[in-house]
């Protein structure tokens, strides 16, 4: 008896070890990322109410019969709602998601839905148009499942990366690639992105937001399909970058733009040669604000920047992106050339204190305002000011800048620190019924 149930036992063994086996060999380190993954990602949708003009004939709709409207009739504007898609990624268990600046943009209304059909409404919690990444958050009974973010800082070209999405509203569809390079420049829309991962894995529309992993499962990018000239190769924004972005996000609701207070420019051929620059790297310092952490650091006029924290910079912008990237007190390594000798500066950086803003005001446009009913009145212009030379007056009002409405002091003075070392700015100003868009140069910036 005991023999015949060992042979019955070994006999059972044999026929089932070739499934077992096969099982095992098809559960790569992939399935075992997308299963540990998959219920973190989530779909986005974002609501957007739109004005287009109306059609008088519904659903039908030819060229000719739009023209004759066009030319003989006023046209008739309609309200519509468009929804765009994208993907987003659970980054903590109280609810809260990273994805693009771009799917959720102008979206007055944003739902999330998570594997197992479970439906969300979702608030946004910040966004950031430079690094075209935002916030959302979902309340929940419970805890949500999410996932680790790893690091993008130690990423080897080859390496087998997956992104998770749903592109065309596909939910959840797998693409595997490997990284094809890191540290991509994109300009796109007069825009210019640095530091893209670029990766052969199909990243459509609709992956736009979703998580690029590595083989442990861990976040390493988000995917984004803002590059829309691609074909056949991905981009991801470093996690190592949205680490820092997300934090800002979530502690203020906007990102903390360190302030360093070296103003630079493009070093051409010709001032390279000048200051002893060899090589196409570096960015020249043309001046430094005063009493500014580039300032008290000994950062000064004439020194090129190579590097900050080893990392090479090109051109202003470039250098400009490396400064965003480090939080409001960071300790930034600045590689420089003075004197035709390379050394190394050490920046404090720090926000830009808010209370000099009025100042700003008063030496960059030659205005002082105050607050009245809810709008910006102009108390006071300094003689000989842009301000006076376009003809502005006490009890003007201030409606705008740069572009954007403009309601309280608060809302100035952050506009104001954010783009007082352009070279002119976009100023809205009301005088009576009527508002002018005026561009005003910025006079007085530099110490």
């Amino acid at each position: 008896m005991p023999v015949t149930r060992s042979l019955i036992a070994l006999i059972a063994i044999l026929c089932a070890s070739p499934v077992a086996a096969g099982d095992a060999s098809r559960r790569t380190p992939v399935v075992e990322a997308v299963e540990k993954v998959s219920p973190a990602v989530v779909n986005v949708s974002a609501e957007q109410i739109v004005e287009q003009q109306a059609n008088p004939f519904g659903a039908f709709r030819d060229p000719m019969f739009d023209q004759f409207f066009r030319d003989f009739v006023e046209p008739r504007r309609e309200r519509v709602m468009r929804t765009s898609l994208g993907s987003g990624v659970l980054i903590r268990a109280d609810g809260y998601i990273l994805t693009n600046q771009h799917v959720v943009l102008k979206g007055s209304r944003i739902h999330v839905s998570l594997v197992g059909d479970r439906e969300f409404e979702a608030k946004l919690v910040g966004a950031d148009s430079d690094s075209d990444l935002a916030v959302l958050r979902v309340q929940a009974s419970g805890e949500l499942p999410f996932v680790e973010m790893g690091h993008s800082d130690d990423l080897m070209i080859g390496e087998t990366v997956i992104a998770i999405g749903n592109p065309f509203g596909l939910s959840h569809t797998v693409t595997t690639g490997v990284v094809s390079a890191v540290g991509r420049s994109l300009q796109q829309n007069d825009q210019t992105y640095y530091d893209f991962i670029q990766t052969d894995a199909s990243i459509n529309p609709g992956n736009s937001g979703g998580p690029l992993l590595n083989i442990k499962g861990e976040l390493i990018g988000i995917n984004t399909a803002i590059y829309q000239n691609a074909q056949g190769i991905g981009f991801a924004i470093p996690v190592d970058r949205a680490r820092r972005i997300v934090t800002d996000l979530i502690t203020f609701g906007e990102v903390q733009v360190p302030w360093v207070g070296a103003v630079v420019q493009n070093l051409t051929v010709e001032l390279a040669q000048h200051f002893g620059v060899r090589g196409k790297r570096g960015v020249l310092v043309r001046g430094v604000e005063a009493e500014s952490p580039a300032s008290r650091a000994g950062v000064a006029r004439g020194d090129v920047i190579l590097a900050i924290d080893g990392h090479d910079v090109h051109s202003s912008d470039e250098y400009d992106q490396r400064v965003r990237d480090h939080a409001a007190d960071s300790a930034l390594r600045f590689a420089i050339v003075r004197d035709g000798t390379e050394q190394t500066i050490v920046v404090q950086a720090s926000q830009y204190p808010i209370e000099r803003a009025d100042d700003l005001s008063w030496t960059l446009l030659g205005f002082r305002l105050a607050e009245s009913r809810g709008a910006l009145v102009v108390r006071a212009v300094r003689p000989d000011s842009n301000a006076a030379r376009i003809g502005m007056r006490s009890g003007d009002f201030v409606v705008a800048l740069a572009g954007v409405p403009l309601t309280n002091l608060t809302m100035f003075r952050k506009k104001l620190i954010e783009v007082r070392l352009s070279q002119s700015v976009l100023l809205s100003v009301q005088r009576g019924n009527y508002v002018y868009n005026i561009q005003v140069p910025m006079g007085g910036r530099l110490s």
